[in-house]
């Protein structure tokens, strides 16, 4: 595999507009106008940072890669409305459609993964394929039967009594194995205020009503009649109850019989695409000579 250059120079910034006076942050690293593009979609709370290897990787090797920060994370806009399912499949779509990318692969990191799912589903003329990264699976309900049952488990903690440096200290001890360059991605979740404390870029409040969405989704009820191919990149953390839970999720697609693959990293971090960059670009890239995103 062609190895990334690791230049700035080839990412361009734009501002798409997904409704009336909500603007996303977008990066695009133009390829080859032949090569399948891709678009690469973050998790609840993240940021797009965190696919910032795996665009180099894809982008070595001549595809065109858009990177996004959805509604209310990174560096796009925050308005007070629009934290749910539809307006995040809906977002996602409207970027494609401006930028004129022809059938995109489309990769989500955990509830990425549910949104790249949804829109897969709903619209698969729109695309060549899916990749859900620890995602896509995430199926709340079974885990918590009531809302408040995962309301109480699944709640972010508080950490705006913290410093940038405090919570980097914080970061290094959960993953000490993670680079420099992966831990300043984290860190890009958050906002330095004039005291010197932070604060999520993500309120609470728009957290908590995309967490209701992701746990109002049934992915499950997708698979029989799902028409996009699909690949699942699936992480073994070590925690026996979640490793559990996506096997059942991961049978479940699987038994479904359409053109489904999946992959496990064991062990394996929730954050896939940051852990192992290179591995996942990989993946993507071989799903493609294989004729498996056609």
């Amino acid at each position: 595999m062609t190895k990334p250059a690791g230049s700035s120079a080839a990412v361009v910034e734009r501002r798409i507009v997904v409704a009336p006076g909500v603007e996303l942050h977008v990066e695009v690293r133009a390829g080859n106008r032949a090569a399948a593009p891709f678009v690469l979609v973050h998790g609840l709370a993240s940021n797009a940072r965190l696919w910032d290897g795996v665009a180099e990787h894809l982008h070595a090797a001549g595809h065109t890669v858009v990177v996004i920060d959805q509604r209310g994370h990174g560096r796009s806009d925050a308005p007070d409305f629009g934290y749910d399912l539809d307006t995040a499949v809906a977002d996602l779509l409207t970027v494609i459609n401006t930028l004129e990318l022809d059938r995109p692969v489309l990769a989500g990191q955990s509830w990425g993964g549910n949104v790249v799912l949804e829109l897969g589903w709903r619209r698969p003329e729109a695309v060549r394929g899916i990749a859900c990264v620890d995602g896509g699976v995430i199926e709340l309900s079974q885990a918590f039967p009531s809302w408040e049952d995962c309301l109480a488990a699944l709640t972010p903690p508080a950490l705006d009594h913290l410093t940038l440096a405090e919570l980097e200290t914080r970061i290094r001890k959960s993953v000490p194995h993670f680079t420099d360059r992966a831990v300043a991605a984290y860190l890009h979740c958050f906002r330095a205020r004039p005291d010197g404390t932070i604060e999520a870029r993500l309120s609470l409040r728009r957290h908590l009503s995309i967490l209701r969405s992701l746990w109002e989704h049934r992915p499950s009820t997708r698979w029989a009649t799902l028409k996009t191919p699909t690949m699942l990149l699936l992480a073994d953390s070590g925690d026996g109850t979640r490793t559990s839970r996506k096997r059942s999720a991961e049978a479940v697609a699987l038994a479904a019989g359409g053109a489904i693959r999946s992959v496990w990293f064991s062990p394996g971090h929730h954050d896939l695409h940051l852990e192992s960059p290179e591995r996942v670009a990989e993946l993507f890239l071989q799903a493609l000579r294989e004729g498996f995103f056609a």
